[in-house]
């Protein structure tokens, strides 16, 4: 089948010459449209490689050197032996002195009441004390329940001895694992809680 049976219409499908010559004008104009659109496509893409040609032909831009950096003269720290600034001068010095202090845990005797309580879900809520005897504290236990201790009482989970009580703390004295098969003392507070009366 040639182009011209392709896209000319058959003279014996038309009964009569206009509408034959009718046809064959929109099958004309048809041909017309398709070819200028492939020559528009075909002179876009001629524009574009020319461009890129162009582009290419274009001399290269030399590059600009790295930057020099100054080397940057080194610091030697030399405060191992002292204070850390983050803690307090007394904490500093007794962990100082407790850091190569083992201990053992006194497993022989009954713990007491606030000992299955983690330290830090206890309060402590006021002090109590008479003139001639020594000063209670009283502390609030997750429950509700508040309890008088004194000095020697133990308190939390890790044997949480009481070494000191003040109107405003409590000073206790842990015995934690030390990570190697031990324990060393550990010292801690409860500070007295604001309640906001």
């Amino acid at each position: 089948m040639s182009l011209k049976q392709m896209f000319l219409p058959n003279k014996e499908h038309y009964s009569n010459r206009v509408q034959y010559s009718s046809c064959l004008k929109v099958a004309v104009g048809f041909t017309l449209i398709g070819s200028c659109l492939l020559g528009g496509c075909s002179s876009r893409v001629d524009n574009a490689v020319a461009e890129m040609k162009k582009i290419h032909d274009e001399p290269t831009l030399p590059i600009p050197p790295a930057p020099v950096f100054l080397p940057v003269p080194t610091f030697t720290y030399a405060a191992q032996g002292l204070r850390s600034p983050f803690l307090p001068s007394s904490l500093a010095e007794e962990l100082k002195v407790m850091a190569g202090k083992h201990v053992m845990p006194d497993l022989s005797r009954p713990p007491q009441f606030l000992e299955q309580f983690p330290i830090e879900s206890l309060h402590m809520r006021g002090t109590l004390h008479d003139l001639k005897g020594p000063l209670f504290a009283l502390i609030e236990d997750p429950n509700g329940g508040v309890m008088r201790v004194q000095v020697g009482n133990y308190i939390g989970k890790n044997y949480g001895r009481i070494v000191g009580i003040t109107p405003t703390q409590i000073n206790v004295v842990e015995v934690v694992p030390d990570g190697k098969d031990g324990f060393v003392e550990r010292p801690r507070s409860l500070i007295m809680a604001d309640t906001g009366a």
